[in-house]
């Protein structure tokens, strides 16, 4: 990511920093006072953020606004990481730190033996550089080989071989923690760094400063600690120590999206889709996924991601595009038997319960027709289908497939007024292309064939509506 240039005209030693009149201010202060700001204006703080709206969000800004350090608890693919990585927003656009310095100290505050020394030979003239937000947020992922040293600092070879005494706190390397002063630190899947490496954290987030192998040296950090966790985790493989545990101020629960509407928002948001899947097949999707949410057999603990929804749409455009090439159709638009790609591929990625062995396709298969069947009880409600359906019985069977058009779909049925009203209902217009208006139709005949009005014959690649 390329970092802005500072805008000009901005102090550039300590004596024009202090004569312009600028105030330091810890960073929990910086944010709460820009959080405050954006609420009273409306201003949207968390773009692509989505079904936190009622629950996560408030909870989170109440927490910052109160300054305390948060922990956010939930299952993989709720968004934990992207919503603390928004949080960088909230801090100031620029911030002065003093030129040259290992923490980006303050040039009002110096803190380490080096700064405050420089801060003490130049006074007025000490340097001053500016440093933009997006350089105050850092990010760990917890890893069971993450060490003391990474988080907070050790000795540094180096400079004890220059000849500075073991005891010198100029010998030291500061960690990860340290560097982040006056910004944002995450630690993501916090349980998974060993116990005694939490221990580490203990004077940060209490006492904010930090001690490496004994040293007497005392640094008053100005962090934001902010860590993610699955509760799966927390109680079993890992856990969180009761002190550090203790420290967090605010532990906030996150969760999937609670309304089948979020999910397809959530879809069309972050899935990449190199063709067209309707608002339809996605709504399938969300539910087949909310279904799966729901389901004994799946493992809640493990959680059914965000992630599964977004892989599927893309498996889904992936199926459409891939028939496109086949039979040469253009635009390239996904129909209800694309959807069939989808447990296939995506099995691995749903954690079943122990007792579910041998079953996973069939459950994947069965949820899958269940949430086509709710998603066109939906979109079809008061619509007579049954003229459709007697088409077909009267000697009209529609085939569709891998290597089958969609307008190979349309030419199989009679002119019917009922053809139009199903596109509609999709939101497909008349002169749209015959793909799109054969995805509606499509959904149509699975949905009689579910309601046992109609049978179907499938084989690899074609399946036969009759």
């Amino acid at each position: 990511m390329t970092i802005p240039t500072p805008p000009p005209g901005l102090p550039r030693t300590a004596g024009e920093l202090r004569s312009s009149g600028h105030e330091p201010r810890s960073t929990k202060a910086e944010m709460r006072a820009n959080l405050l700001t954006a609420l009273r204006s409306g201003q949207a703080l968390w773009p692509g953020i989505v079904g936190f709206e009622r629950t996560v969000l408030p909870q989170l800004e109440r927490a910052l606004i109160a300054g305390h350090d948060v922990v956010l608890l939930g299952e993989r693919g709720q968004g934990k990481t992207r919503l603390l990585r928004g949080l960088n927003a909230l801090l100031d656009e620029w911030t002065p730190v003093i030129e040259g310095s290992e923490l980006g100290e303050h040039p009002l505050q110096p803190i380490t033996p080096v700064s405050l020394r420089r801060a003490a030979e130049l006074g007025d003239e000490l340097p001053v550089t500016w440093r933009h937000r997006s350089d105050r947020y850092v990010e760990k992922l917890a890893t069971p080989d993450t060490s003391v040293g990474d988080l907070v600092g050790d000795v540094d070879p180096v400079k004890v071989a220059e000849g500075r005494s073991l005891g010198d706190p100029e010998t030291i390397h500061y960690g990860l923690v340290p560097r982040a002063h006056r910004g944002i630190v995450t630690i993501n899947e916090l349980p998974d760094l060993a116990e005694r490496i939490q221990v580490a954290l203990l004077n940060v987030m209490e006492e904010r400063d930090i001690q490496i192998r004994g040293y007497s040296l005392r640094l008053p950090l100005d962090v934001l600690l902010v860590a993610t966790a699955n509760p799966e985790d927390y109680t079993n493989r890992g856990r969180i120590i009761t002190p550090l545990k203790d420290r967090f101020g605010a532990e906030i629960r996150t969760h999937y999206p609670a309304e089948i509407d979020d999910e397809v928002s959530l879809m069309r948001q972050e899935a990449e889709l190199p063709a067209e899947v309707g608002d339809h097949l996605l709504e399938v999707l969300a539910r087949f996924v909310d279904h799966l949410r729901e389901s004994s057999a799946v493992d809640q603990r493990s959680g059914v991601s965000a992630r599964f929804a977004i892989a599927a749409a893309e498996t889904v455009a992936a199926a459409a595009l891939h028939r496109s090439a086949l039979t040469g159709e253009e635009p390239a638009v996904a129909r209800p038997i694309d959807l069939a790609a989808v447990p296939a591929v995506l099995r691995g990625k749903v954690e079943f319960e122990a007792g579910e062995e041998g079953r996973e396709d069939e459950l994947l298969n069965y949820l899958l027709r269940r949430s086509v069947a709710d998603t066109a009880r939906g979109l079809f409600a008061g619509l007579n289908l049954q003229s459709l359906a007697d088409a077909v019985v009267d000697g009209h069977p529609v085939a569709t497939g891998e290597q089958i058009a969609g307008k190979d779909v349309l030419t199989a049925l009679p002119e019917l007024p009922v053809l139009h009203q199903v596109a509609e209902r999709a939101g497909v217009r008349a002169e749209d292309p015959p793909g799109r208006i054969a995805s509606a139709v499509e959904l149509a005949l699975e949905s009689l064939y579910l309601a046992k009005k109609l049978a179907k014959d499938s084989d690899d690649d074609r399946s036969v509506y009759s």
